[in-house]
């Protein structure tokens, strides 16, 4: 009898254990769902295209987790977005170039958060047949010197410039690393890296520049002085046609700003968006570039 008794104890006993854990589960997941309703507001990122895939990603994905929360992604190049977000225009500026960099940009008042590394690359219409360029190369073809490709071991081609407008930063990294500033010569000149793109491929002889986060196989990269626009080559320091992504706020962001620059540091976009999309993420580096160019090992 005292063994049926004690056994009718300990079963109640482990249903309460139980119950309570289970409660003590959907009380947490409870407060999870909580947080991400509580999360609400609308931001505007806006400036670097060659970020932009990788923010539009990521933004589809912050927003499914926090449905009460929108994030508006816009290119227009990273002179658009630094003067934006110091204007107070936008919430986040996004830039291929360090503020310090931009005319006019007080860069005291803005907070740098860099998301991770992308490299630019010349790129060629695929009819094209060069595969690598001396930096002396690239520098007389950009500045008109060379006007056909047949200069430089390709065909009896007239080469066509696609440049990039002023407040691009791309344009800003491949002037300076690519052509050590020299200035380009006339040519096309469009804004979008998705457009650059597309007139690169469809004109015969054409030439231009595109972050490798662009490159998907209808355009020819090149490589410079025989070293080819990896991922390898530029965590080492070999190829030094590279820059941060930079995402800016005036001052220190906090909410929906907050929440969504947090969350590009994740694992969940640091580990599987970037890389995806042809990004490198800043752990992999193996050296660090200041704002005045000069690089270091880690």
């Amino acid at each position: 009898m005292k063994k049926a008794k004690f056994m009718v104890v300990a079963a109640l006993c482990l249903s309460t254990v139980i119950a309570l854990a289970g409660c003590g589960g959907q009380a947490a997941q409870q407060g999870t769902d909580n947080k991400a309703q509580q999360l609400s507001g609308n931001i505007t990122a806006v400036g670097s295209t060659a970020l932009q895939p990788l923010m539009e990603q990521a933004a589809t994905q912050f927003m499914a987790k926090n449905p009460n929360a929108k994030v508006v992604v816009q290119g227009g190049g990273s002179g658009t977005g630094l003067t934006q977000v110091a204007q107070g225009a936008a919430d986040i500026g996004n830039s291929d170039i360090y503020a310090e960099e931009k005319e006019g940009i007080d860069a005291s008042q803005l907070t740098d958060h860099q998301i991770c590394v992308v490299g630019m690359a010349a790129v060629v219409n695929p009819a094209i047949t060069i595969d690598n360029l001396t930096k002396q190369q690239l520098v007389d073809i950009f500045t008109g010197k060379i006007t056909n490709w047949n200069s430089v071991g390709g065909p009896d081609q007239k080469i066509v410039l696609v440049n990039r407008p002023k407040a691009s930063g791309t344009r800003a990294v491949f002037k300076k690393f690519a052509l050590g500033g020299a200035e380009e010569a006339t040519g096309i000149e469009e804004d979008s890296s998705g457009t650059v793109r597309k007139i690169i491929h469809d004109t015969p002889g054409a030439i231009g520049y595109l972050a490798l986060s662009y490159l998907d196989g209808s355009v020819k990269a090149v490589s410079l002085d025989g070293v080819a626009p990896n991922k390898e080559n530029i965590t080492t320091g070999k190829y030094l046609v590279w820059g941060y992504e930079h995402s800016y706020t005036k001052g220190k962001p906090s909410g929906v700003a907050e929440a969504f620059l947090n969350f590009m540091m994740t694992d969940e976009v640091q580990k599987n968006i970037v890389p995806q999309l042809g990004y490198i993420p800043g752990t992999e580096m193996k050296i660090v570039r200041s704002v005045d160019g000069s690089v270091k090992n880690k």
